[in-house]
């Protein structure tokens, strides 16, 4: 079950990069709050793929599920609920805002990891 792989490894770390270029560079109305968010499902898929030998389709439908949960969870404000929005870095990463088109981006980026892993 517990694996190391290199290449989803690699993957991990530059979709990381990226998300924080974008986070720190880009302050646009599209690829910051929609191409992020596809990449956030993606970067998360990689990093379970990196040390988790776990068959594809189930990795990347758990993370939509985690992801829409979150999502979902910002609907009813938990960030403020449970006191964490002093810790900056975790009320960023968390959200605080619910939106529909978050939920679509998720599907977005289960949908291309899903192709990419099942491609012929």
């Amino acid at each position: 079950m517990f694996i190391f792989n290199q290449k989803y490894f690699y993957f991990t770390v530059a979709l990381f990069l990226i998300e924080v270029c974008i986070a720190v560079f880009v302050n646009d109305s599209f690829i910051r709050p929609f191409i992020g968010d596809v990449l956030v499902v993606i970067l998360i898929y990689c990093f379970v793929r990196a040390f988790f030998n776990i068959h594809s389709s189930i990795v990347a439908l758990s993370v939509f599920a985690f992801s829409c949960t979150i999502e979902i969870l910002q609907y009813f404000n938990f960030v403020n609920n449970l006191g964490l929005q002093k810790y900056k870095i975790l009320a960023v990463a968390l959200g605080s805002v619910f939106d529909w088109k978050d939920i679509i981006a998720y599907a977005i980026g289960t949908i291309t990891v899903l192709w990419l892993e099942n491609r012929t």
